[in-house]
């Protein structure tokens, strides 16, 4: 064992056992759906991004050789590079249709103001650079240390909290109105 946690689960996985298979996807579809849905803004490509970074990873797990890379910073990378690729795709094809927002009813003052700054947040997010709105969402809302965020960019830490920095800024200066309020 190299001391990756997910080491024997992958192990298992790779002789095709369907606990194993269950129990990883326990333990790490939430996160990565979280993340797939910030770097994306749309849950159903969300979706799709996670399942396909499960099924990678179903068809490498007989390939993995354990001590060359710990698991999580590559199954991140994996849904990074699906997000990316979605990201493209997206830049090729222009549209003038608005994304669908769902529809969530009469609510209390408070849920209101909270969904128009959870949508305010989430457009903001979106207009970062891609670089930018990948370093926050693996140290905000995936809750990353910048050691693993910068592993898994392929970045140094001095340039994470470079790519961190430019992006609260931005970010700052995006949300500045809500503040005043």
């Amino acid at each position: 064992m190299t001391g990756d946690p997910d080491e024997a689960l992958l192990a298992r996985v790779a002789k095709g056992d369907p606990a194993a298979v269950r129990a990883l996807m326990a333990r790490k579809l939430p996160r990565i759906l979280s993340l797939a849905q910030r770097m994306l803004g749309d849950p159903a490509e969300a979706e799709d991004v996670a399942q396909e970074t499960f099924v990678r990873i179903w068809k490498q797990a007989p390939k993995w050789k354990p001590g060359e890379a710990k698991f999580d910073t590559w199954l991140h990378r994996v849904a990074l590079n699906l997000c990316y690729d979605r990201l493209r795709r997206r830049r090729e094809i222009a549209t003038d249709a608005p994304p669908e927002q769902v529809d969530e009813g009469p609510a209390p003052d408070r849920r209101l103001l909270a969904a128009d700054t959870s949508v305010r947040v989430s457009g903001a997010l979106q207009r970062l650079p891609e670089r930018q709105r990948e370093a926050v969402v693996l140290c905000h809302y995936q809750e990353l240390g910048n050691i693993e965020a910068a592993a898994i960019m392929g970045v140094s830490v001095e340039a994470l909290e470079s790519l961190l920095s430019r992006a609260r800024r931005a970010l700052r200066g995006a949300l500045a109105d809500m503040v005043e309020r």
